[in-house]
């Protein structure tokens, strides 16, 4: 499979980088220009394609012959970093390529979700505070998966819980709603996110899903887990 791989120099985009090369995928890696040397590691084991996110060019580019695009929507700055990107992926992906959209808990599908406090006052205080700073923009990130959600293009969005360091603990289990029991602790290793969103390339079982995970050794994880 030939996988692009959109935000690749970042700490998941590399974690996403060696799981797609491991399972034998031809990797594209998007990056900015400033950001290629954290590729050194990868050099003649991928294609290196520099350049804003956003930029419709550097997308279609990137995506061209692709099977599966993998995307890190990160909310940077205040000018539609997030929503730039998923509509040029969007726009751009062959028909038919699998989609796979990262962002984190806050992001809803349907309205159902059930939010921690915690979660809710970060949210609450962060977002203002970020857009103010000119830093980061949450709604943007917001209306970037609004938009995914209303295409029709093979898309999953996976929202990720509140990330860690450390060995693999295994593909990471989720749920359609944050608030299920499952997913309390709120916790999944960075190098397992990555994971999940590469095994979700050949998941179909995910095509229009929007799972929230949690890593499968979480004591919330363990406590409900299925024989």
């Amino acid at each position: 499979m030939r996988v692009c791989i959109v935000g690749a120099s970042g700490k998941l985009g590399k974690y996403m980088v060696q799981h797609a090369l491991d399972r034998g995928h031809e990797v594209v890696g998007v990056c900015r220009e400033e950001s290629v040397g954290k590729l050194d590691a990868y050099k003649g084991r991928i294609t290196v394609v520099a350049g804003p996110t956003s930029d419709r060019d550097v997308i279609e580019q990137a995506v061209a012959g692709c099977d599966g695009v993998l995307v890190v929507l990160v909310p940077r700055g205040v000018h539609g970093y997030s929503t730039g990107t998923a509509q040029a992926v969007l726009d751009h992906a062959p028909p038919g390529a699998r989609i796979v959209f990262s962002c984190g808990w806050h992001i809803t599908r349907d309205g159902k979700d059930v939010y921690p406090w915690k979660l809710r006052a970060v949210v609450k205080v962060f977002g203002p505070v970020a857009r103010l700073a000119r830093f980061a923009d949450l709604d943007d990130q917001v209306e970037a998966c609004r938009r995914v959600f209303a295409s029709d293009t093979r898309w999953t969005v996976v929202r990720g819980s509140d990330l860690e360091e450390g060995p693999s603990q295994g593909l990471p289990v989720w749920s359609r709603h944050v608030g299920d029991p499952i997913l309390e602790s709120n916790i999944t290793r960075r190098v397992d996110f990555a994971l999940f969103m590469v095994d979700a390339l050949e998941n179909d079982a995910l095509v229009h899903e929007a799972p929230a995970i949690v890593s499968r050794q979480s004591p919330s994880a363990l406590a409900h887990a299925t024989v």
